[in-house]
């Protein structure tokens, strides 16, 4: 079980950020942030660090705010400190330095304990052959193989990217997940089959024409006429990208 969510979430909320924001904040997705804080997803040491570097926070903050509550004891344990004599207050010092070492061995061996947490991998059908944010990809016949991810997304199966035609959402070598469709609506994002090559491209349905739309403003829009041999391949659902 996942012990920060909440720790996680009390601190977003407390910065009235909103999971959104904080994606923008740490990079990870709005849907991982939220198996994050629901518990429905494990972190790692190098998760807890990019969370507590967004939110302003020590990641030590983060597991101390996971405990149950109690009374600060602060104020008590300096009006006791105050009245000791010098004798007295260095058996008191020497105590509180051990406390506090063992005190950081214990944090050291939790956060090991979390990198070391086995991460769930998922099953998807891989096409071995890119769709192409560029020049163009043929995806037709091509060998289907299986491949795992750390991420647990509804989609029919994975291809990667080739190119950077629709940057900044989508880079060369990054994996997109499509759901099989032949009916996508306007200013959808999806992969075509476009006289013979796979595209990944918004589609754009205006009156007077529809065509394929690239994000990169340096690359033209592809339009779709009765002589374009044009098929809906899926939407893209949602995006890995390693590191």
């Amino acid at each position: 079980m996942n012990i920060l969510g909440n720790s996680i979430k009390e601190v977003r909320k407390s910065k009235k950020l909103t999971q959104k924001k904080l994606a923008e904040l740490t990079g990870f997705k709005q849907n991982t942030i939220s198996n994050h804080e629901n518990g429905n997803r494990q972190l790692d040491e190098r998760d807890i660090r990019i969370y507590a570097q967004a939110l302003g926070v020590s990641p030590q903050y983060l597991f101390d705010l996971s405990k149950p509550s109690s009374v600060d004891s602060t104020p008590q344990i300096q009006t006791i400190y105050d009245e000791l004599k010098p004798p007295r207050r260095a058996k008191v010092l020497n105590y509180a330095e051990r406390q506090l070492k063992e005190q950081r061995n214990e944090e050291e061996t939790k956060i090991n304990e979390v990198s070391e947490e086995i991460i769930q991998l998922y099953s998807y059908d891989y096409y071995d052959h890119p769709a192409s944010a560029g020049t163009g990809q043929y995806l037709n016949d091509v060998r289907v193989e299986r491949i795992e991810l750390p991420v647990d997304i509804d989609a029919d199966f994975v291809i990667p990217i080739k190119g950077d035609s629709m940057e900044p959402d989508y880079h060369d070598g990054d994996l997109v997940f499509i759901q099989t469709s032949v009916d996508l609506n306007n200013g959808v994002i999806g992969v075509f089959n476009y006289n013979g090559d796979a595209y990944i491209k918004q589609l754009v349905i205006d009156k007077e024409q529809a065509y394929l739309h690239s994000l990169n403003p340096i690359y033209k829009d592809m339009p779709i006429t009765p002589e374009t041999d044009f098929r809906i391949i899926g939407e893209v659902v949602d995006l890995y990208r390693e590191g």
